[in-house]
């Protein structure tokens, strides 16, 4: 069942699915949820977690696979998309959607007051340490630490947040 706050914003035109499987979407007190964002639960049980006062720009996908959390504060530009999940493929015998997904790698958890780009890829085991920073276009994966400015491909620590 979703829990979205009565303070939070959400677009008309966002599309905030409910999960026949039992994940949960939550969403904080004065989040912004713009057009054109969407949440899918597919691909695990992990539930999306979208913490006070974060802003999800135009075009955000977020599939909840494994889970995304995503802490107080963060900005999320355009068209950027979490997905915490990843199909099997390693069996040539049988197709992919015959072999579902991967195990987790721990879903997505963004810390508080981080900043990602547009057009972001974020992978299931990321984690960003609280005050992250991510370039655009960055495909992200991994664990980075507090305050990292993460850039390029492959994405590298670029500086600190001073």
């Amino acid at each position: 069942m979703n829990e979205i706050s009565p303070l939070a914003r959400i677009s008309p035109l966002a599309d905030i699915e409910r999960s026949v499987r039992g994940s949960r979407v939550l969403i904080g007190d004065n989040a912004t949820i713009d057009s054109f964002v969407k949440i899918k639960c597919v691909g695990g049980l992990g539930d999306v977690i979208v913490g006070p006062d974060v802003y999800l720009n135009s075009g955000t996908v977020i599939y909840s696979g494994n889970g995304v959390r995503i802490g107080k504060g963060t900005l999320v530009a355009a068209n950027t998309t979490f997905a915490a999940t990843n199909h099997e493929y390693r069996s040539r015998e049988r197709t992919i959607i015959e072999q579902r997904f991967m195990p987790s790698k721990g879903g997505i958890c963004v810390g508080d007051d981080c900043w990602i780009g547009a057009n972001c890829v974020l992978l299931d085991g990321t984690v960003l340490g609280k005050g992250c920073v991510v370039g655009a276009g960055t495909v992200v994966r991994g664990e980075w630490p507090e305050y990292a400015v993460i850039a390029g491909s492959p994405p590298c620590i670029v500086r600190y947040r001073a």
